[in-house]
């Protein structure tokens, strides 16, 4: 799932190649994307794209007023073409949902891999008006993510402290990917109660997730849309490295899997050597 450092980065890029261009049309390829219905899609043609923002994982394109907000969930992604086909894609089950032509025949596909279809399209008049933007809590990359509130966040919290860090509602892009990044980094079981966590836990935290966020977000500035991917990976230590060396012990990244999704970790860095079983045999750790 594209996190905050990659909506970031296709911020950057759009504030590049798209601000300034007017929108030409707008192809539905899969009706389901779409999730708000007034004002229709159709609106956004022959208007000025203005600016380009990011609310958490929600990329929002200002469109003279009127703004389509995206969420590109698990396998969404956002391709770059500089020159669209005229010919408006065929509805069905590929993986395009949502194609924008701009003015000068540029334009970006959204597209998502997979059969569970979670890409999200709204066209709204103010973002707060997307449940999700609305719901958002902190960004951990603004001045208001202290250490103090983190701190307060985890206190209110009685769930582990991997499930506090990926709540949209209380840190606003942070995801899971870069929640176990963060978690190797200062060594914390992903099963450890968030309320248990030390003042000295709580510091060290906060950094890590300041000093990841924004080192990826470094990593992927300049870079294309369709670079962002590989980027990401390079820079991943132990998040989808199941069964590969950790770099920092050696030990071998472990998983535990749920319903629909994973984390990784070491053990030896993160557990005190003890491999986690499935989230609902295991206990918390201490």
């Amino acid at each position: 799932m594209p996190e905050l450092p990659e909506v970031e980065a296709l911020v950057a890029f759009l504030r590049e190649h798209a601000v300034g261009r007017t929108v030409a049309r707008i192809d539905v390829a899969g009706i389901e994307v779409l999730k708000t219905y007034d004002p229709p899609v159709t609106a956004l043609a022959g208007l000025e794209i203005t600016g380009v923002s990011r609310h958490g994982k929600f990329l929002d394109l200002d469109v003279s007023g009127l703004h389509l907000v995206i969420h590109l969930a698990r396998a969404g992604w956002l391709r770059w073409s500089d020159k669209l086909s005229p010919v408006p894609p065929r509805p069905g089950k590929g993986p395009l949902g949502l194609r924008v032509h701009l003015d000068d025949e540029t334009g970006f596909d959204l597209t998502e891999a997979g059969t569970r279809k979670r890409l999200a399209v709204y066209v709204v008049k103010d973002p707060a008006l997307v449940p999700g933007v609305a719901r958002l809590g902190v960004d951990p990359l603004s001045e208001g993510f202290t250490s103090e509130a983190l701190a307060g966040l985890l206190a209110e919290e009685r769930g582990q402290v991997k499930g506090v860090l990926t709540n949209q509602s209380l840190i606003a892009g942070l995801g899971n990917a870069y929640s176990d990044e963060v978690l190797w980094e200062v060594g914390l079981s992903p099963f450890k109660p968030a309320r248990n966590l030390s003042p000295e836990d709580v510091e060290r935290l906060h950094a890590a997730i300041v000093d990841t966020l924004r080192g990826a977000v470094q990593r992927a500035e300049g870079l294309a849309a369709k670079e962002l991917k590989a980027e990401k990976k390079v820079g991943l230590n132990v998040h989808a490295r199941t069964g590969l060396p950790c770099p920092r012990c050696g030990d071998t990244i472990r998983e535990v899997s749920f319903a629909d999704t994973s984390l990784q970790y070491c053990p030896t860095c993160q557990t005190d050597g003890k491999p986690l079983a499935d989230r609902r045999l295991s206990r918390l750790l201490k």
